[in-house]
Formats: C-alpha cells, structure tokens, sequence
C-alpha cells in the first residue's frame, strides 16, 4: 500500500483553510489525513472508519475546554471536511473511564446497559458548541468516542482494513497478526464497539504505553501518533506488514463448481432477482417495495463466485461488524443460471428467497430473546446476491445504497479468498452480529443517508426526457424517490437535462423508431438498474396536412414516431416487467387530438387515437400480470410540440393574445408541464387503476372521454 503523504498538499489545503474561516491548525491536518485514508477502500469503506485529534477550545465566555475532535458517524472520510468532525469535551468522558476502574461500576451489565441505553445521550450532553459556526449541521459523535478519549494519544486513526480482517479473523488470528506485525501492536479481543472495546484497549494500551497501534480483531487497525503524519505513516505500515504476511502464503487452489453450457443474460437475470426480493407494502395489496441492483463482475471475482464450497465459505459471516448494516451477516447464493431454463432458474430464485427470509425471521427471533433487545425487525431481505457463473447484485433503496453494498461485497469476496488462503476465515458469533445489526447507534448510520420518497426504490424510464414534459415528469418522479432515466434522441439535450436532474440519471440516446436500439436501451436500464416499475412513454411528433392532401410517407412516418414507437417501448417493456412478476406501469401521453381532432392534424391525431386503443389493449391483455396502463391527454402545453412561433400564429388567426389562447379553456388557466408530469405521477401511484385516461387541459367538454 502505498504512502500517500504530501506536504506540498497539504499546506495548500491548509492555506484554503478547509471551508472554515477558523480551523485550528491540528484539525487541517487530520482532515488531510482523513481523506488520504478514505481514498482507498481497501481501509475504509463508505463512512467506515474514524479519526481524532485532541485539541483545546474557548467558548464565548472564554473558557478553555479540552476536547476530541472526532469524525461524525457516517461520514465519508474520502471527502470529509471540517464540518464532519463533532467537538466533545474529555473530561466528562475521563470521569466516566475513571469511574469504572475505581470500580464504583464494573459489571459486564453495567457496560451493556451503558453501550444500548445511555451512550448516545452522553455524547450529545457533552457536546461543545463551537462560536465561529465550525460546526454547522446537526452529527452525530461516532460510535467509537470514548475509545479514542481514553486512549492519551493525540491522533487515533482507526480504519476496517480488509488485509488486517484477512488475518484477525481467523481461528488463529492472534498468532497471525502478532507474526506480521510484531511487538509494536496491542491486541484487541472482539467485542462490541462502546464502552466495553475502549475499557479493553485502554488495558491493551497499559499493559505496553510504547505500542504504536492495536488490533481490533475482527473490527480494525487503531494507530496513533504526535501528529497526524505519524499516525497515518504508522498506519500505511502496519497495513504494509500485514499485506506482506498475506503473500507470503500463497493463493490457495478453490475447486469450481460445474457451470452450465450456456449462463443465462445479465438482462435476463437480474429482473428475476430484482422481483423476487421484492415485497408487498401491505400484504395482499399488490403494492411493492422494491430495490435498484447494482452489478459487479471481474476475473478476480469469478474464483469466488464459482467456488465449489462458497455457500459454506460465506455462511462464517462478515468481514466486520460494520458491513452487517449494509449486507446482512451473509448473502444469498442462488444456482448457475442456465440459459436454456430461465423458467426453472427463475422458480429456484423464488424458492429461495423465501428459504432466506424465513432463516432470517428466524435468527432474528431467536437472538431478540437470547439478548433481550427490545426491537423490530427490519425487512429480511438480501442485499447482497451472488449468481455463480455470473457475478455478484448489491440492493439497495437508491443507486448510492445499491453501489455502497455491491463496494462491500466485492471487496470482502476477495478478502475472504486470501483469508481461507491463508488460513480458515473466522467472523464474529451470530448472537455479536445481531446486536450490531440491531444497535440503534449503527442503525442511525443507514437511516441517516437514506434517501425517502414514496418511490424510493423504484426506478422510471420516461421517453422524451429531455422535452419539456419529459424532463418535467422526470424530475417529479425524482421528487418522489425514484431513480431516473431518461431517453431522447439529442444527445446534448440529454446532457443539459440530466444536469437539472441531478447525479444518478440515467441518459441514452436513442431513436424509438428503431426496435433494435430501443431493445438495447432497455437491457441497458437493467443492466444500471437490475429494472423498472414506470415507463412513461411520452416520445412524439405532432405533424401536420390536410388528410386528403397528405402524402403517404408523412403519414406512414407519423404512425412510426406516434404509434409504432409506444408499442416498441411497450412490448420491450413488458418483457422485463414479466421477468420481474411484480406488476409496473404503463403512463402514455395520448393527447386530446385522440378524442378531439383539430383541423389539418389527421397525421398527428391518427395514431395518437390508435396510441389510445393500444393503451386499453395492454390494460386489458397484461392486467394480469399486475401491469397497469393508464394515460394523460394533455393540451396547449408549452412545449417541443407547441412551440412560441406556433403559439404566436395560432393566437394571431383567433384574434387572441397569447394569454387568452393558452388560457382559453373552462378554468381560464394556462396549463403546463409540470401539470401534466404531476398526472403522470398520479397514475403511478393509482395501483388499482388500469385502462384509464387523465385529461390536463383546464377543461374542453370536446375533449372529454365522459
């Protein structure tokens, strides 16, 4: 691993003060450092890992306060900034650890009861409130606080590096980690993060005060330092031994597991995975809470997804503690897809799934009574699925979660490769594993950066998206929760939508008169997304001539953009939305010339009244498959179709203003975009609605369907 160190850099970032008017200098230099150790995940991962420096501050009556520095819980040290470290004062905390060596209170109950009832109300009270703003948001101290207030160090840097959980979590991890790393480091036996494991390095730490670090095993590597160079430098190198120590055995030889001939599509598969692990909302309703899946495949990776004996390896556990909140305490491991029975291999999803979720309920019955925590279960879902011959699926509730948990899954795959390499990989007890799944201080981690909306998890594809209709409707389903993607056939006008909507989108370019590339669109949504609920199918042109008039090749062109389209976006959409077996939605926007035709418009209202019936057909054919079809006819929209120069001429030739031709309705209201996406919206959430069309138009009895 390699020394990331440079002074150069840092005194740049410290001359940019860090975004804080004020940093005191020590705290520029653990941001630094920080960031240096987030940079690799093979130490930290995705708001893993903490840091500290202990420092003095003056509050506004003056009054100096010893206090630590430590890196909020959940941040991610990758980009962490001043703002992300949560001042607590020691003292209170030095009387805590005083209180318990006196003896005053010692029991092993005493600290559990302390670390599931008292410990995050501590923390808040000894909060120090900074004058200068530093601290700007509301954070929660880290889990691990007291270890680093107790130890007299003044920087701690405590990372999960995967090469030190290689050797620690091992039958033998001791004798290993002593091996690699000497005399330097204290060892640590497991336990639960809290008052318990900082009263254990405190005695790690006295029974050698030279030690330059400490094994948390089946945790971490702890190292400290003077400043923060020497903590990071002790870190980089306790790391560096390690990795040495893991080489040195050599690579163990995994059997694989028969494969067969042909392994099904990734597009083919992951619908299945994606609708088996969904569940309803409510039972009976119909109404599911879904997740988006992110894929992960490589050369390295297939050693382990095609081990004859992964389901034994992976069923010892996790990695460490920390990843349980994200992945569970072990994935799913489903059968080789076989391309020529995805009926049977989607049949032996569902088996087990359901065989994951009832060994699931299970396990959390059995240990909410072993250790009596007064708590609910949380969904018992997967989130990590590996697909022997294919790779391995990270679920989560948006992309981020979904990328995070496929982050952790990869990485520790490969550790547990060089772990029964070098020995036999060893996690934590079910009984530790379910009261760090259960803490509320780690739960607090996922439930802060959890994303809410009624379509959290859910993913829309919305053609057109980069028209002003599409890109309204985009962003109000992006509003509600759900991933996004978008599709047009202007490259830089996706660009500039996907700009307003934001980090995550999905844009392809794509021309939906051609089967072949929307068939290619849309294996690519599922390649991003593992799938879709909502496809509004919005893409249209509105051509104009007087029908007797017309030439044939208008017309036929016409029916292409306006009617062949939708049915291409819908059959392809079907398809995944079948694979998927939890139902999804169909949302066309028909227009009021379906049912109210305007004058030298037949090449545009034609197939938009076929668009129409095509809308009734799927309702009524793939009802029940669960899917829905429903519409929007809209009108006088300012949009690609209604243009100014066209609004200007049509107003004229009324003898109209603007404003009373784009508000010429029974409302005397203009109606616009957003209107209509909120319609689109609506119908989404209308699970019991099918065959249905909306009109957006301020009212025209003309256009009404009833």
């Amino acid at each position: 691993m390699q020394n990331l160190w440079n002074e150069s850099e840092l005194n740049s970032i410290a001359a940019g003060k860090i975004d804080a008017a004020d940093t005191p200098a020590e705290l520029t230099d653990l941001v630094y450092a920080s960031r240096l150790l987030g940079r690799d995940d093979r130490l930290v991962m995705h708001g893993g890992g903490n840091t500290s420096v202990k420092s003095v501050l003056t509050d506004f009556l003056g009054n100096h306060s010893n206090v630590i520095f430590i890196k909020a819980s959940g941040v991610n040290l990758a980009s962490v900034d001043v703002h992300d470290f949560t001042p607590v004062r020691i003292e209170p905390l030095q009387r805590l650890q005083r209180m318990y060596a006196s003896g005053e209170r010692h029991s092993e109950d005493d600290i559990r009861q302390f670390s599931t009832r008292e410990f995050k109300n501590f923390l808040f009270l000894n909060l120090f409130t900074l004058t200068d703003q530093m601290v700007s948001r509301s954070l929660s101290p880290s889990i691990e606080t007291l270890l680093h207030a107790f130890l007299p160090h003044r920087y701690i840097f405590h990372t999960h590096s995967l090469a030190l959980l290689t050797m620690s979590n091992q039958a033998e991890g001791d004798r290993y980690c002593r091996e690699a790393l000497g005399k330097e480091y204290g060892m640590v036996p497991y336990i639960q993060p809290g008052l318990g494991l900082a009263r254990l390095a405190v005695n790690a730490y006295d029974e050698d005060p030279s030690i330059q670090g400490m094994v948390l095993h089946n945790h971490g590597l702890v190292t400290f330092g003077d400043t923060a160079r020497e903590a990071y430098d002790r870190m980089i190198d306790g790391v560096n031994r390690i990795e040495e120590r893991i080489t040195s055995a050599g690579r163990k030889s995994f059997p694989s597991v028969q494969l067969p001939s042909e392994i099904a599509r990734l597009e083919d598969v992951a619908p299945v995975i994606r609708g088996a692990c969904s569940f309803e909302k409510t039972p009976g309703e119909k109404d599911y809470e879904s997740f988006v899946l992110e894929f992960r495949s490589s050369e390295a990776l297939a050693e382990f997804i095609n081990a004859a004996d992964l389901e034994s390896i992976v069923r010892k556990g996790a990695m460490t503690p920390d990843f349980i909140i994200r992945t569970k305490n072990y994935p799913l491991v489903l059968p080789a897809p076989d391309a020529a029975d995805l009926e049977g291999f989607k049949a032996s999803v569902h088996e087990r799934v359901a065989a994951y979720v009832e060994e699931y309920r299970s396990y959390f019955e059995r240990n909410r009574e072993l250790t009596g925590m007064q708590v609910d279960m949380i969904d018992p879902m997967p989130r990590v699925v590996i697909v022997p011959g294919l790779g391995i699926f990270g679920l989560g509730r948006t992309v981020a979660d979904a990328r995070l948990t496929a982050d952790i899954a990869e990485q520790s795959a490969l550790a547990m490769l060089d772990a029964e390499s070098v020995g036999t990989f060893q996690s934590i007890s079910e009984r530790d594993a379910f009261e760090i799944e259960y803490w509320d201080m780690e739960q607090a981690k996922v439930k802060k950066n959890r994303n809410g909306g009624e379509f959290a998890g859910k993913v829309a594809l919305v053609t057109g998206g980069a028209g002003a209709i599409g890109l309204a409707t985009a962003k109000a389903f992006r509003k509600k929760g759900a991933e996004i993607a978008i599709m047009d056939l202007d490259p830089a006008a996706l660009e500039r939508a996907a700009g307003e909507l934001g980090p995550g989108t999905l844009t392809i370019a794509c021309d939906v008169t051609d089967r072949d590339a929307v068939r290619n669109a849309f294996d690519t949504i599922v390649r991003t997304f593992g799938g879709f609920d909502f496809v509004v199918s919005n893409v249209g042109v509105a051509l104009q001539g007087r029908i007797g008039d017309v030439a044939d090749e208008l017309l036929r062109k016409s029916f292409e953009l306006n009617f062949f389209s939708h049915q291409t976006i819908s059959q392809n959409a079907v398809r995944v939305m079948r694979l998927q077996g939890i139902g999804g939605a169909l949302l066309y926007n028909v227009s009021k010339q379906a049912v109210n035709p305007g004058p030298d418009f037949g090449p545009y209202g034609l197939p938009k009244a076929a668009t129409l019936f095509l809308l009734r057909q799927y309702a009524l054919d793939h009802g029940r498959d669960g899917i829905r079809a429903n519409g929007v006819n809209a009108d006088r929209i300012r949009s690609g179709l209604l243009t100014p120069e066209m609004i200007k001429a049509r107003s004229s030739a009324r003898g109209l203003s603007e404003k009373e031709y784009m508000s010429g309705n029974l409302l005397g209201v203009e109606v616009t975009a957003e209107d209509v996406a909120d319609a689109f919206v609506h119908l989404a959430l209308e699970t019991r609605t099918t065959g249905s069309v909306t009109t957006v138009d301020g009212g025209n009895i003309a256009a009404a369907l009833r």
